[in-house]
């Protein structure tokens, strides 16, 4: 099932906060250390295509918060190309140690003027973020994709009124779940 991006960024306008999360983009499978596992070929050109899709949508962040493993800092700097200077980028050593004890940190510590917002973290971490803050719909086809996990480079579109540290379990409705094949 493809997602329209036209129709996305339509209604993620409807909303004052936006929530990105996106998986890294497909790594190499062997690495002495997994932490220093870097993007392949296909995983550099999977990150260049959601940075222009998302650009294209008009949802570019205004915080690009990134985990300190090696893949997730190759995917923000991917997308940092298409970005550009935008974004207020922070990397998070514990993000990749700690999940979602950071993600709930990071958000505590947002400002209410940072309308879109973006978290570049690995899975499980990415979809159970999104589980927490969305609302579950028994007929939502992307709530039911989050509990399968994110694909690599995969996004997942949430949004709500309130400022993200405002912001509690299931807050947010879920917009989308954006697979690269989606940013084609």
């Amino acid at each position: 099932m493809s997602v329209n991006l036209t129709k996305v960024a339509k209604v993620a306008r409807k909303y004052e906060y936006v929530l990105i999360l996106m998986r890294h983009a497909k790594t190499e499978k062997n690495a002495d250390d997994d932490e220093h596992r870097e993007l392949t070929d296909k995983g550099r050109k999977q990150a260049k295509k959601v940075a222009k899709a998302l650009d294209g949508m008009g949802m570019v962040p205004d915080v690009l918060a990134v985990s300190g493993a090696k893949r997730a800092r190759q995917t923000a700097d991917r997308l940092l190309k298409i970005f550009g200077d935008k974004p207020e980028v922070t990397y998070h050593k514990r993000l990749y140690t700690d999940g979602m004890s950071e993600v709930s940190q990071i958000f505590s510590n947002l400002k209410k003027k940072k309308k879109i917002v973006m978290i570049v973290g690995h899975e499980p971490t990415m979809s159970e973020a999104a589980q927490w803050w969305s609302h579950a719909n028994a007929q939502d086809s992307a709530f039911d994709m989050l509990q399968l996990g994110l694909s690599p480079a995969s996004c997942v579109i949430l949004a709500a009124h309130k400022p993200f540290n405002q912001w509690d379990l299931h807050e947010a409705d879920v917009l989308a779940v954006v697979t690269v094949k989606d940013c084609d």
